[in-house]
């Protein structure tokens, strides 16, 4: 019975701190400081930097681009030839990104035949003996027939069955044929979402009308809301030279920034562009620079045999790559970090104690 009386006589009871004013400044001055650092913590880091009394959501995008321009050239195997969007941008539509062709290595006339691979360790031979019937090699270009053929006067290599004559693609121009391309434009439409805040904007802004599209261009300092971009203007932003870069080809970024602080007016949020190279450049490690890749164009002649073009293509493809995370005021998170700086601003007084105790 002592036991119950006893525990039911410590729950009703009511504790208070004594209070102790100590007068010295020394404890005084730290006890301060230590206020202050807490309460400059709590504003300068917390409030303003973290704003940790917000409610954050991270941006959700969709984009497409439509590039426009038109080039020359006149060319051994192709002639003179206007391209245009459909010859230059390959594929037409990609996921967030585009590639246009600057620089290529032609061979015109391919057919199905059979003709001498190209030299090297593996393919250069004295007699059939020396090659095998029907065996292929992943780096070569055919299926070996099993005959040693003459490739040039001096050197004979097996013959394989292929699309003949072989692309020798070693001869690739030191300037790019479609030096043209550093004046095409690209229009970007990208649409973004924060759905925790049910928030849709466009980075075409909702005063942009159709004849202002299509005199504007990108600037920062005259139309930084321009959707439309110059290809030759991205290139340089990034500290790179478009003829140079066309040569060999790269990967290029498009950066979006939709980084938002919706406590504010919905006009004050809007897309931020910069741009990089994302493909290696360190001329110490320079093995297989650039972008390329190879596509075909197919022909039948009168005879009905098919024949093709076929095109290594060097450029530029470029990534739109679009982030940002966006805050707004809610009172629990705000609630949450209020009451953990004034839990921290409660350990000054054990610490001004230890101060005393040492003081003592």
């Amino acid at each position: 019975r002592v036991t119950r009386m006893a525990c039911l006589s410590c729950l009703l009871e009511y504790g208070t701190v004594k209070i102790i004013v100590i007068r010295n400044k020394a404890v005084g001055s730290v006890f301060r400081l230590i206020q202050f650092l807490i309460i400059l913590y709590v504003i300068g880091y917390v409030c303003v930097v973290r704003k940790s009394y917000q409610v954050k959501d991270s941006v959700i995008s969709t984009v497409t681009t439509k590039v426009k321009g038109t080039g020359f050239t006149n060319i051994s195997g192709l002639g003179a030839h206007v391209w245009d969007v459909a010859d230059y941008n390959i594929p037409p539509e990609g996921e967030s990104s585009f590639f246009v062709l600057t620089n290529m290595i032609i061979t015109p006339n391919q057919m199905q035949s059979s003709c001498p691979e190209l030299p090297d360790q593996s393919t250069i031979c004295m007699s059939d003996s020396d090659c095998t019937e029907g065996s292929s090699d992943v780096r070569g270009n055919g299926i070996q027939t099993g005959l040693c053929v003459n490739y040039s006067e001096t050197v004979k290599t097996c013959e394989v069955l292929s699309w003949c004559p072989l692309e020798i693609d070693t001869d690739l121009p030191e300037n790019p044929l479609l030096a043209a391309a550093e004046n095409f434009t690209v229009l970007i439409k990208n649409t973004v979402t924060y759905p925790k805040f049910n928030f849709h904007k466009r980075n075409i802004l909702p005063d942009v009308n159709s004849s202002y599209l299509k005199q504007c261009e990108f600037n920062r300092i005259t139309d930084p809301h321009c959707p439309i971009f110059r290809l030759k203007d991205m290139v340089a932003e990034a500290e790179e030279d478009f003829q140079t870069m066309a040569t060999r080809g790269g990967v290029l970024g498009i950066l979006i920034d939709w980084s938002c602080d919706l406590d504010f007016p919905e006009h004050y949020c809007g897309p931020k562009y910069s741009f990089c190279r994302m493909d290696n450049k360190n001329p110490e490690n320079n093995v297989a620079p650039g972008y390329n890749f190879r596509f075909a164009k197919y022909y039948k002649t009168t005879d009905d045999v098919e024949t093709r073009t076929l095109i290594k293509s060097y450029g530029i493809r470029f990534d739109v790559i679009v982030f940002g995370t966006a805050g707004k005021f809610n009172i629990v998170p705000t609630i949450v970090n209020v009451g953990a700086a004034l839990t921290i601003l409660g350990l000054v007084s054990p610490v001004k104690s230890a101060v005393l105790g040492l003081g003592v």
